[in-house]
Protein backbone atom coordinates (compact mmCIF):
# COMPACT_ATOMS: atom_id res chain seq x y z
CA UNK A 1 0.00 0.00 0.00
CA UNK A 2 1.38 3.37 -1.01
CA UNK A 3 1.09 6.28 1.42
CA UNK A 4 0.47 9.63 -0.11
CA UNK A 5 1.91 12.81 1.41
CA UNK A 6 0.75 16.30 0.60
CA UNK A 7 3.50 18.82 -0.27
CA UNK A 8 3.17 22.13 1.56
CA UNK A 9 2.12 25.13 -0.54
CA UNK A 10 5.22 27.26 -1.24
CA UNK A 11 3.31 30.09 -2.81
CA UNK A 12 2.83 32.05 0.40
CA UNK A 13 6.47 31.67 1.49
CA UNK A 14 7.70 32.83 -1.94
CA UNK A 15 5.53 35.95 -1.73
CA UNK A 16 6.88 36.81 1.76
CA UNK A 17 10.47 36.35 0.52
CA UNK A 18 9.75 38.62 -2.43
CA UNK A 19 8.33 41.33 -0.15
CA UNK A 20 11.41 41.13 2.13
CA UNK A 21 13.72 41.34 -0.89
CA UNK A 22 11.88 44.42 -2.19
CA UNK A 23 12.05 46.11 1.22
CA UNK A 24 15.78 45.39 1.60
CA UNK A 25 16.58 46.63 -1.91
CA UNK A 26 14.48 49.78 -1.30
CA UNK A 27 16.38 50.54 1.89
CA UNK A 28 19.68 50.07 0.08
CA UNK A 29 18.65 52.32 -2.82
CA UNK A 30 17.29 55.02 -0.50
CA UNK A 31 20.45 55.09 1.65
CA UNK A 32 22.85 55.11 -1.33
CA UNK A 33 22.63 58.90 -2.00
CA UNK A 34 23.19 59.56 1.69
CA UNK A 35 26.28 57.33 1.68
CA UNK A 36 27.64 59.16 -1.38
CA UNK A 37 26.99 62.53 0.28
CA UNK A 38 28.77 61.46 3.47
CA UNK A 39 31.70 60.16 1.42
CA UNK A 40 31.98 63.42 -0.53
CA UNK A 41 31.80 65.43 2.69
CA UNK A 42 34.59 63.31 4.14
CA UNK A 43 36.75 63.96 1.06
CA UNK A 44 36.14 67.71 1.30
CA UNK A 45 37.01 67.69 5.00
CA UNK A 46 40.23 65.84 4.17
CA UNK A 47 41.09 68.55 1.62
CA UNK A 48 40.49 71.24 4.25
CA UNK A 49 42.77 69.42 6.69
CA UNK A 50 45.45 69.11 4.01
CA UNK A 51 45.14 72.86 3.35
CA UNK A 52 45.58 73.60 7.07
CA UNK A 53 48.61 71.30 7.30
CA UNK A 54 50.11 72.95 4.20
CA UNK A 55 49.54 76.39 5.73
CA UNK A 56 51.24 75.27 8.94
CA UNK A 57 54.22 73.97 6.98
CA UNK A 58 54.43 77.27 5.07
CA UNK A 59 54.37 79.18 8.36
CA UNK A 60 57.19 77.06 9.78
CA UNK A 61 59.19 77.54 6.58
CA UNK A 62 58.74 81.33 6.74
CA UNK A 63 60.07 81.51 10.30
CA UNK A 64 63.17 79.49 9.37
CA UNK A 65 64.78 82.44 7.57
CA UNK A 66 66.65 85.41 9.01
CA UNK A 67 64.56 87.86 11.00
CA UNK A 68 65.52 90.67 8.62
CA UNK A 69 67.99 91.21 5.79
CA UNK A 70 69.85 93.73 7.98
CA UNK A 71 70.31 91.09 10.68
CA UNK A 72 73.32 90.15 8.56
CA UNK A 73 74.63 93.73 8.15
CA UNK A 74 77.98 92.81 9.73
CA UNK A 75 78.43 89.59 7.75
CA UNK A 76 82.04 90.59 7.08
CA UNK A 77 82.67 90.28 10.84
CA UNK A 78 80.35 87.40 11.63
CA UNK A 79 78.39 84.86 9.64
CA UNK A 80 75.66 84.85 12.29
CA UNK A 81 72.36 86.67 12.40
CA UNK A 82 72.71 89.60 14.81
CA UNK A 83 70.27 91.66 16.86
CA UNK A 84 69.28 94.90 15.17
CA UNK A 85 69.60 97.74 17.68
CA UNK A 86 66.01 99.00 17.72
CA UNK A 87 65.49 101.71 20.31
CA UNK A 88 69.24 102.02 21.09
CA UNK A 89 69.15 99.34 23.79
CA UNK A 90 72.51 97.78 22.86
CA UNK A 91 75.65 98.79 24.75
CA UNK A 92 77.98 100.78 22.50
CA UNK A 93 81.17 101.06 24.56
CA UNK A 94 84.16 99.16 23.23
CA UNK A 95 85.84 99.19 26.66
CA UNK A 96 82.84 97.63 28.36
CA UNK A 97 82.59 93.84 28.83
CA UNK A 98 78.98 94.12 27.68
CA UNK A 99 79.80 95.93 24.44
CA UNK A 100 77.23 95.16 21.73
CA UNK A 101 75.01 93.40 24.24
CA UNK A 102 71.61 94.46 25.46
CA UNK A 103 69.69 93.63 28.64
CA UNK A 104 69.10 89.89 28.81
CA UNK A 105 72.16 88.93 26.76
CA UNK A 106 74.86 86.67 28.20
CA UNK A 107 78.37 88.13 28.26
CA UNK A 108 80.04 84.97 27.01
CA UNK A 109 81.53 83.89 23.69
CA UNK A 110 79.24 82.26 21.12
CA UNK A 111 76.15 83.97 22.52
CA UNK A 112 73.82 86.50 20.93
CA UNK A 113 75.20 89.91 19.94
CA UNK A 114 73.94 93.14 18.46
CA UNK A 115 75.06 94.25 15.01
CA UNK A 116 78.72 95.28 15.21
CA UNK A 117 79.29 98.91 16.31
CA UNK A 118 81.69 99.54 13.42
CA UNK A 119 78.76 99.24 11.07
CA UNK A 120 76.60 102.28 10.45
CA UNK A 121 73.48 102.05 12.59
CA UNK A 122 70.94 100.00 10.72
CA UNK A 123 67.21 99.56 11.07
CA UNK A 124 65.01 96.72 9.81
CA UNK A 125 64.89 96.71 6.01
CA UNK A 126 61.55 94.87 5.86
CA UNK A 127 62.29 93.83 2.30
CA UNK A 128 63.05 90.52 0.65
CA UNK A 129 66.64 89.61 -0.10
CA UNK A 130 68.09 86.96 -2.38
CA UNK A 131 71.41 87.13 -0.50
CA UNK A 132 69.92 86.74 2.97
CA UNK A 133 66.50 85.07 2.75
CA UNK A 134 64.42 86.42 5.60
CA UNK A 135 60.85 86.56 6.86
CA UNK A 136 59.85 89.12 4.25
CA UNK A 137 60.81 86.70 1.47
CA UNK A 138 57.87 84.53 2.50
CA UNK A 139 55.29 87.32 2.12
CA UNK A 140 52.91 86.79 -0.82
CA UNK A 141 49.42 87.54 -2.06
CA UNK A 142 46.74 84.88 -2.46
CA UNK A 143 47.93 81.87 -4.45
CA UNK A 144 47.10 78.13 -4.64
CA UNK A 145 48.30 76.43 -1.49
CA UNK A 146 49.00 73.12 -3.22
CA UNK A 147 51.99 72.82 -5.53
CA UNK A 148 50.11 71.51 -8.56
CA UNK A 149 46.36 71.83 -8.00
CA UNK A 150 45.17 71.79 -11.62
CA UNK A 151 45.02 67.99 -12.18
CA UNK A 152 43.55 67.42 -8.73
CA UNK A 153 40.87 70.01 -8.06
CA UNK A 154 38.47 69.12 -10.88
CA UNK A 155 36.87 66.47 -8.66
CA UNK A 156 36.45 68.75 -5.65
CA UNK A 157 34.12 71.62 -4.90
CA UNK A 158 36.80 74.05 -3.71
CA UNK A 159 40.30 75.19 -4.48
CA UNK A 160 42.28 76.50 -1.51
CA UNK A 161 44.50 79.58 -1.60
CA UNK A 162 46.84 81.07 0.97
CA UNK A 163 48.18 84.57 1.56
CA UNK A 164 50.99 85.45 3.98
CA UNK A 165 51.53 88.87 5.53
CA UNK A 166 54.43 90.20 7.62
CA UNK A 167 53.99 93.21 9.94
CA UNK A 168 56.81 94.58 12.11
CA UNK A 169 56.27 96.26 15.47
CA UNK A 170 59.51 97.21 17.27
CA UNK A 171 61.42 93.97 17.94
CA UNK A 172 58.63 91.65 16.82
CA UNK A 173 57.45 90.61 13.37
CA UNK A 174 53.93 89.26 13.17
CA UNK A 175 53.38 86.51 10.60
CA UNK A 176 49.82 85.76 9.49
CA UNK A 177 48.70 83.22 6.91
CA UNK A 178 45.10 83.06 5.70
CA UNK A 179 43.59 80.09 3.86
CA UNK A 180 40.48 80.76 1.76
CA UNK A 181 38.24 78.63 -0.44
CA UNK A 182 37.07 79.26 -4.01
CA UNK A 183 34.40 81.72 -2.85
CA UNK A 184 36.94 83.68 -0.81
CA UNK A 185 35.59 82.45 2.51
CA UNK A 186 38.16 82.18 5.29
CA UNK A 187 38.90 78.55 6.14
CA UNK A 188 41.58 79.10 8.75
CA UNK A 189 44.00 81.77 9.96
CA UNK A 190 47.35 80.92 11.53
CA UNK A 191 49.57 83.45 13.32
CA UNK A 192 53.11 83.45 14.65
CA UNK A 193 55.49 85.96 16.17
CA UNK A 194 59.20 86.13 15.46
CA UNK A 195 61.56 88.15 17.66
CA UNK A 196 64.65 90.18 16.84
CA UNK A 197 67.01 88.01 18.91
CA UNK A 198 69.70 86.98 16.42
CA UNK A 199 71.24 83.53 16.71
CA UNK A 200 73.91 81.75 18.73
CA UNK A 201 77.06 80.10 17.48
CA UNK A 202 78.00 76.52 18.28
CA UNK A 203 81.09 75.48 20.14
CA UNK A 204 83.61 73.80 17.89
CA UNK A 205 86.89 72.15 18.61
CA UNK A 206 89.65 70.72 16.49
CA UNK A 207 91.34 67.43 17.19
Amino acid sequence: MVKRTKQPNRGAFTLIELIFAIVIISISVVSLPMMIQVNNKSMEDSMVQEAIFAASAELMGASAGYWDANSMADNAVSNLSRVIDIGSTCENNSSSPTNRLRPGHIAQPLHRRCVDDLITVVSPANTLSNTYPNLNNAEHISKPIFLNPNPQTSGYKNDYNSSLDIVQADNIKFIEINVTDTAGNLVTRLRMQSANIGEIDYYKRTF
